[in-house]
């Protein structure tokens, strides 16, 4: 019988009641975002879809040793994705950084009361986040699974991309920066929403399974500036070589999480 939880080497990850795994691709994403200077240097971080939690974890990992390290601020619509991940943050040695809330992100925008009152201290109101990241739903139009939360979590019904964008527009802060993966093949699609408004793509890393594979997901940073970037950082992350082995690149980005590298 596979474990229900997923171990790092400073947390645990517990899944069993959560529509979506942990998988690689989205650990590598958290791992390359919580790489950036942004993320380092944040107060206030969003997770939109947080699922089990992965992500948060893993920014609240990185950010352990900074200044005045964030609060990040957890978003799941699905119930028991909320609640595991509520779980996993209580488990963790950040749980005074972390929260979730079990909610839409369109019903969470939506409310007077943006608060943090659940954090240690009693932080101040949150209107908007210095960053955001996600992990969005992939799938639109597709033929639907007939298990109703791994609907929820891969389908884009509940959060279309373009509400996901316009929700994002509202809770960044200017100057703010918007990460996120998605397929390859809807790279464009994301950043020509972005840009409409006026969420500029400033970093674009295309995944590779193998090097003489397709790319299958694509990192995109964003900052929300309605000046065009017009000189945006490209590069390509493959995780196995010819001889079927982790990159470099992959090692250096997973060696501070994964127990084994």
């Amino acid at each position: 019988m596979a474990n229900t939880y997923f171990q790092f080497k400073q947390f645990t990850v517990h899944q069993e009641h959560s529509a979506m795994k942990v998988c690689t691709d989205a650990c590598l994403f958290g791992a390359w975002v919580a790489k950036d200077e942004a993320i380092v240097t944040a107060n206030s971080i969003l997770d939109i879809g947080t699922g089990t939690g992965l992500l948060s974890l893993m920014l609240a990992q990185a950010t352990a040793h900074s200044i005045s390290p964030a609060q990040i601020m957890a978003i799941e619509i699905e119930a028991s994705a909320a609640t595991e991940a509520a779980s996993n943050f209580a488990l963790s040695p950040w749980k005074d950084r972390l929260i979730v809330k079990h909610s839409s992100i369109q019903a969470y925008s939506d409310t007077d009361n943006i608060t943090v009152s659940e954090f240690v201290n009693n932080k101040n109101v949150i209107k908007q986040f210095d960053c955001i990241i996600t992990n969005p739903p992939f799938f639109e139009g597709d033929l639907q699974s007939p298990d109703t939360n791994k609907n929820l979590a891969s389908h884009s019904t509940a959060l279309p991309w373009s509400a996901l964008i316009n929700e994002v527009n509202g809770l960044l802060k200017t100057d703010g920066c918007y990460y996120v993966i998605i397929p390859a093949l809807r790279a464009y699609t994301m950043q020509k929403l972005a840009t409409q408004n006026g969420i500029q793509l400033a970093e674009e890393v295309v995944v590779f399974n193998a090097a003489k594979q397709k790319p299958f997901r694509v990192f995109q940073k964003y900052i929300k500036n309605n000046n065009l970037i017009s000189d945006i950082q490209r590069s390509n992350l493959i995780i196995k070589d010819l001889e079927n082995k982790y990159t470099d690149d992959f090692v250096n980005l997973l060696k501070d999480y994964y127990l084994h590298l």
